[in-house]
């Protein structure tokens, strides 16, 4: 355990690793954004002022992180007949439709790969100059052999990366973990993006985007490096290495957090597996998208947590549990601050001393519960603790106190089927068939519901509330 110093006093610099945009989110994904909404939103109850910047990879990542297989983005537009930028602007909307239902902050900088390519040569000249390059086959590679620190970050030993040890076996490559800069046409001859560079013609490797545009967005050293726990061997130590060694400076990130996986029959969740859930899955099963960030609360971050339908209807039922015994609080008392002797207050010094330690919200949810059993507490006391706690937990406690529901949740059910008609919607005006979206449009009017498209998002409603 380390105690957070950021750089700047009172400032945080956060950069998490977000999502190639190839197909849609699973839900094991998804475990990774509410882990860096947690880290943002107590950094901010904290009082720092936290500069939260997030890539979306539209380009250059194959689907080995080796530098392996095909440019995932490339193949995912063949397989579906349209262009790479037409596929990430789909899935792009489409990610961040699920992480606005499961009510994750949107990050201060978004920043798309393709819209980067210069920051990524300038970075990668700079490694060049420094030494850490060598050119074969029509590719520029980073010799990890120049960099003694290579590994740290996954305890990786230089003598242990043999040939064979990756699945990768570029035959242009000094060393099985030297890892490409900059692709040329020369190896990908009919890839659908392409640019010029003082290397040839081509585009760049995956790691370097994290590089160049969280050095961009957040200097050469920052304090908080997020993703998933896979990106540890290649990804993160590709990334230390490379920047390392263009910018000088070490360490280049202070603090990296990284989140274990979601498993489901014993294995980890993997779009690539070919079998996956989506948050719409859930939906579509009954579920609301806030009941499946109850249940990611429920674990540590650092843990893998097993997921199961059983598991998840605990999770639901615990959550409307939780705004029952709200709503009936709200009916006899109104929010209000304690007494500085309160009980609540005890109770809020608990949650945050759980989240304090490593953002444990499995504690934190705990003293949530023990809050609402506290007999000592005064009914208006306990619900303005609650309201704090949730600025955290990102729940949504605030609507229990108006009749136990969020707006038009008075049947869960019906909220999640219509939520799935929004969606699919948005899925098909992104994709061009407005045809299609108008249908859906129209089919939830003949039912009774209406659909207003604002800056937010589209919000529903019933007609005869109009």
């Amino acid at each position: 355990m380390e105690e957070f110093i950021p750089l700047k006093e009172g400032e945080a610099g956060f950069y998490g690793c977000g999502p190639t945009v190839y197909n849609y989110a699973h839900v094991g994904n998804l475990r990774a954004y509410v882990t860096h909404d947690i880290l943002t939103r107590v950094l901010r109850e904290r009082g720092y002022r936290v500069n939260h910047v997030m890539n979306i990879t539209d380009v250059g990542h194959l689907s080995g992180d080796g530098d392996s297989g095909e440019d995932k983005m490339v193949k995912s537009a063949a397989e579906r007949g349209k262009s790479v930028l037409e596929i990430a602007e789909l899935y792009t909307r489409a990610f961040f439709n699920d992480t606005d239902r499961m009510n994750i902050l949107r990050p201060g900088t978004v920043c798309r790969a393709t819209e980067h390519i210069d920051d990524m040569i300038g970075l990668i000249k700079r490694i060049e100059a420094a030494g850490f390059t060598y050119a074969a086959g029509g590719n520029l590679y980073f010799d990890i052999g120049r960099f003694p620190r290579y590994g740290d970050l996954a305890r990786l030993r230089l003598e242990d990366l043999k040939a064979g040890a990756r699945t990768d076996l570029d035959k242009n490559k000094r060393n099985p973990g030297d890892f490409v800069l900059w692709f040329t046409k020369s190896r990908f001859e009919n890839q659908a993006l392409l640019w010029d560079s003082p290397w040839g013609r081509g585009y760049p490797g995956w790691h370097i985007e994290c590089s160049a545009m969280s050095v961009k967005y957040l200097g050469e050293q920052f304090d908080i490096h997020a993703g998933g726990i896979d990106h540890v061997p290649v990804h993160h130590t590709n990334e230390i290495a490379q920047s390392e060694a263009a910018t000088g400076k070490h360490p280049w990130v202070r603090y990296w957090v990284h989140n274990e996986f979601l498993v489901m029959d014993r294995e980890k969740m993997s779009k690539s597996a070919g079998s996956f859930l989506t948050l719409q899955d859930l939906t579509d099963q009954g579920y609301d998208p806030l009941d499946y960030r109850y249940f990611l609360t429920g674990g540590h971050y650092r843990s893998q947590l097993q997921f199961s339908w059983e598991s998840l209807e605990g999770a639901k039922n615990s959550r409307k549990s939780l705004a029952d015994r709200i709503h009936s609080l709200a009916s006899r008392a109104k929010p209000a601050e304690p007494a500085p002797s309160s009980p609540a207050l005890r109770r809020l010094s608990a949650f945050n001393e759980a989240l304090d330690d490593d953002l444990s919200t499995p504690r934190a949810l705990a003293e949530l519960w023990g809050l609402l059993k506290d007999n000592a507490a005064a009914p208006a006391e306990i619900l303005w603790t609650v309201l704090q706690m949730d600025r955290i937990l990102g729940l949504r406690l605030e609507n229990a106190l108006e009749g136990g529901q969020e707006q038009n949740q008075e049947d869960p059910a019906l909220r999640a089927e219509i939520e799935g008609f929004i969606v699919r919607r948005a899925e098909a005006k992104a994709a061009g068939d407005y045809e299609r979206a108008d249908a859906i449009r129209s089919e939830l009017k003949e039912r009774g519901i209406i659909l207003e498209d604002g800056k937010t998002g589209t919000l529903w409603r019933r007609i005869e509330s109009l």
